[in-house]
């Protein structure tokens, strides 16, 4: 009889585990789609901005690069740009990707003049 008692202990047990795993896949699922939404979206957002700020360089901005230096670009080619660092203007050349964002001066100029 004891068997018996374990046998269709178990067969209840697991009719019950069966349809509660759709609850243990649940918060998975929600914790997911909290990162999609505060992490990865945002991070994507951020990526295209600096992508389309980088696409539209043209000499005479002033940028900033990702080692801190301030300049004016002069000559841009296709994977690096050349810029002209103050106070001794001198000339150097850094990567495109270096670039991280335009100097604060230069973004209120070319929204006055645009």
């Amino acid at each position: 009889m004891h068997g018996l008692a374990n046998l269709h202990v178990t067969a209840i047990l697991a009719q019950q585990s069966s349809g509660g795993g759709a609850l243990v896949w649940l918060p998975l699922v929600f914790i997911f789609v909290i990162f999609y939404f505060l992490l990865i979206l945002p991070q994507q957002r951020r990526q295209k901005k600096w992508q389309a700020m980088l696409s539209g360089l043209k000499a005479g901005d002033r940028v900033i690069t990702s080692g801190g230096l301030r300049g004016t670009i002069i000559a841009l080619r296709e994977d690096y740009v050349h810029l002209r660092v103050p106070p001794d203007n001198l000339r150097i050349e850094v990567n495109r990707s270096a670039v991280v964002s335009m100097a604060p001066g230069a973004q209120e100029e070319t929204k006055t003049s645009g």
